[in-house]
Formats: structure tokens, sequence, C-alpha cells
């Protein structure tokens, strides 16, 4: 028999029992959505990763003083004293072939007022290169110049949770902006960001030039930072630019060879990689659901195929009697299962990307549905089919015809 036959032969035969037929293909189906759903989520979170890392900043490093420890008690990373504004200069100055932007960083936690509203935020004293290096974009006015950060100028740019719960829709530029006991005249509007990977609001903040913060705010005599935001020309140079900054602030704060850092350097990567494996984790596990929902549906299709078979054992025995042989059996109880498999795999793979961006929208999770994805779990679908239908097709092509013939 020719395999054109023989496949006429196992549709007209899977047609005779419809409902049966679309059961089982339901049950790859709903495999086959919940392989494309994990995928799609899965790939979704590491784009939303990727995504909010980048609004982190541009190449980005940052370095932090040590740690700060009060006998028993130890501080958190930032909180030392080591590090001053000094030292950033020397870096943006000495290691311009490797940084395309160095910016200290102060913070501090004040009561902003303007008339009769007030709100608890977050400022940070930052240098002009802060917009190169964190990607931050000026909405409306303007970024305070490197004349107004050498001046310690009192002017600032607010973002825009600041400006909805201290103006609404009052225009805010040109107004002055009291912080703690000190004015500041606001002259530009930061472009929102939203949340961070640990959900912190990065649109909360006021940003004033550093010398002006420590002025004013820190009413500090130093010129220690909190912290050192850097942009490198090119990630390829991150190890370089880690032993060139490393070995500078080393000779800088006069530290022994035996004596450790007393700063820490961090950068995106590892951050990236820390989240990553979190988000692997949780891939893998969805995967698996998929997988054993694949395994439950093939399951199935394997009992099916053996009603099937004990059901047509007299059409068995008689196509043999008259010249069917063992093999043309055996292909066409499992271009059964394939059918069964493919049909209920293909509609899977379009219910899968339907369901992947409802979900998406209901729950606000990004979900990134690939070609590729949907190509790989409709080809699942078809090996599950044959793998799962071939025992019962072994069967079939094992009996005896005159045993068949004789069957009640």
């Amino acid at each position: 028999m020719s395999f054109v036959t023989i496949f006429k032969v196992a549709i007209r035969s899977l047609g005779r029992n419809p409902i049966r037929s679309f059961l089982s293909c339901l049950g790859i189906g709903i495999g086959i959505v919940a392989v494309i759903l994990a995928m799609a989520i899965g790939e979704g979170a590491k784009s939303m990763m990727v995504k909010q890392i980048s609004s982190m900043g541009n190449n980005l490093m940052m370095v932090f003083p040590e740690r700060r420890s009060q006998g028993p008690v130890s501080g958190g990373m930032g909180q030392g004293q080591t590090m001053t504004a000094d030292d950033a200069e020397a870096v943006k100055k000495q290691l311009s072939h490797l940084i395309q932007g160095v910016s200290p960083q102060v913070r501090t936690n004040v009561q902003m007022m303007y008339g009769a509203r007030n709100w608890a935020g977050n400022v940070q004293g930052v240098s002009t290169d802060i917009l190169l290096i964190s990607n931050w974009t000026v909405a409306e006015g303007r970024f305070f110049t490197e004349d107004e950060e050498r001046r310690s100028s009192r002017v600032c740019a607010i973002g825009s949770t600041v400006r909805a719960n201290l103006f609404g829709e009052e225009d805010p530029i040109g107004k002055t902006l009291r912080l703690r006991n000190m004015t500041f005249k606001i002259i530009g509007v930061l472009g929102s960001k939203g949340a961070n990977n640990w959900g912190q609001d990065q649109d909360d903040v006021v940003m004033a030039p550093y010398t002006s913060v420590q002025r004013y705010l820190q009413r500090s005599k130093f010129r220690t930072i909190n912290m050192m935001n850097l942009s490198l020309v090119s990630m390829d140079d991150l190890e370089e630019a880690k032993r060139e900054v490393s070995a500078l602030l080393r000779q800088r704060h006069h530290l022994a060879d035996w004596q450790d850092n007393d700063f820490e350097t961090r950068d995106t990567t590892e951050i990236m990689n820390t989240i990553g494996s979190v988000t692997d984790i949780v891939g893998k596990l969805l995967l698996i659901f998929s997988v054993i929902t694949l395994v439950v549906g093939g399951i199935g299709i394997m009992n099916i195929m053996l009603v099937s078979v004990t059901e047509r054992i007299k059409e068995i025995g008689l196509r043999m009697s008259i010249g069917a042989t063992p093999a043309n059996i055996l292909v066409q109880f499992c271009l059964e299962a394939i059918v069964l498999s493919t049909v209920g795999g293909a509609a899977g793979v379009a219910l899968g990307v339907g369901a992947s961006h409802v979900v998406g929208k209901a729950a606000g999770w990004p979900v990134l549905v690939e070609l590729s994805s949907a190509g790989y779990a409709f080809a699942i679908s078809s090996v599950v089919g044959l793998f799962f239908g071939f025992y019962p097709a072994y069967r079939a092509s094992k009996l005896n015809p005159i045993d068949c013939l004789r069957y009640e």
C-alpha cells in the first residue's frame, strides 16, 4: 500500500470517533499552550530585566566606600567616609581612555515643601555627567551646568513623582522648593523612568549639584561622597577599568600592599547575572510543569490508541488477510497518533500565542513570543504523538490475522 493510501485510511479512521479524537487533541493542545506560556513569560522577564537594568545606566560601573562598622554594628555599603569628590575628579582626569563620564553622588532624605504641600523624598547630589551615565533625560526646562556645580548654586531638577505630589498640574519651572531650611530653584523636570528591579520609584527624586547638597543640606566640611557612578567607553573594558580604578584609588588612599581595599566596585553585569539566575530558575520550573502537562497529554493519546486497537482487531485482521503488511499497520496507527498530536499542537500554538498576550495585559507582565518558540512547540507535539503512539501501533502490527478474525 502507498503512503498516501495509508494516510487516507488513518484520517478516515479518526473521523469515525470525532469526540474521542477531539479530546485526544485537547490534551496535547493544553500541553503546548503551557509550553508557549512558559517560554513567553520567561523571555518577557528577561527582556524586562535587560530594559530595567539598561535604564540604570549606560555601561554603568559603581564604586562605593567601605562598609562602616561601629562595634558590633555594621553599616550598609556606601556609608563609609573613605571616598571623596576629589577621587572622582582624579578618576575622570586620569582614566579618560576607559571612562567617558564620572559623577560623585551624595544622598540625603529631606522634607520637601512647596506652599502648603510637603513630601518626604530623596535628594541626590550629582554632577552634570549623571545624564550620560544613568540615561536620564530632561522632560521640561534644563539640567544644571558645570558652572552652577562649581559655584554650589541652589538649583535642582525634580522627578515626575515629586512634581505630581507637590505641584499637581502647576508648572514647577522657576518655582522655589524648600529642602529642610534651604530654598532651591527648580530649573527642570526629569523624564520618567518608573520603578527599578527592586520596586523603588526612580522618579521620586530631586537632583541638585553635589557641591550644593554637601554645603547646604549636609553642612559637611569634608568632600566625602556616598558613591561614584562611572560610564565606561565600552563594557569590553570592564575588567581593565576595575583594575585601573582600584589601582588609582589605592594609591590615593595610601593603602599598603597587605591592606584590603577601602572601597567596593559593582557593575550592571553582576546585577544582571543575579536577577538572571532567578528568572532562569522560574523559567525552568514553568518548563518542567509544561513538560509534565505534555506527558499527560501524550499518555492520553496512548490510552486512546490502545482502545482504538482493541476495538478494531477484526478490521486489522481483515486488512492483513487481504495483503496489508505489519509495516502498513504500524505506519497507519503511528500516522493516526501523529495527526492527533499535530492538530492538537497547531491549535495549542494558536491558543498559546493568544493566551500569552491576554496574560501579559491582565497581569501587566511583559511576554515575548518568538516564532522559533512556536515552531519548537509544534515540532514537540509531533514527536510526542509519535513517541506515545508507537507502542499501540507496534502492538497492532504484531497481531495474528487469524486470531483477529476470530476475535469477538
